[in-house]
């Protein structure tokens, strides 16, 4: 199964996942880059890299380790096999700020009432 991924853009043409990845030093940017082919090829996805936010409107992470750093990217699915990459955050504590998760279901919103 082959996965596409998608960077999600707001009405006015901002990226904050690319923004996000562009304000990485290129070392991360590679181990995201590698673990994102991992989300896009594999069947089955380990979770130590992809999984599920509990108590989110179906909204992922990808959770990216590098250095003594976790990165998470937080994303959606279209159609199943379409991966929506909203915008990213570098986590220091193990709960993820609720506020991040309101922000990836609101891109969510907007992107699919835009796609109609």
């Amino acid at each position: 199964m082959t996965r596409e991924i998608i960077l999600y853009t707001t009405k006015d043409g901002k990226c904050p996942i690319k923004e996000f990845l562009d304000s990485l030093p290129n070392k991360v940017f590679q181990k995201i880059t590698w673990v994102l082919q991992i989300v896009k090829e594999l069947d089955k996805i380990p979770t130590v890299y992809f999984k599920k936010i509990v108590n989110s409107n179906d909204i992922w992470e990808c959770r990216i380790s590098f250095a003594s750093n976790i990165y998470r990217i937080f994303c959606f699915f279209q159609n199943g096999n379409i991966i929506i990459l909203t915008h990213g955050l570098i986590k220091k504590t193990q709960k993820i700020p609720h506020d991040e998760i309101n922000k990836a279901e609101d891109y969510k919103k907007d992107y699919l009432r835009r796609l109609k």
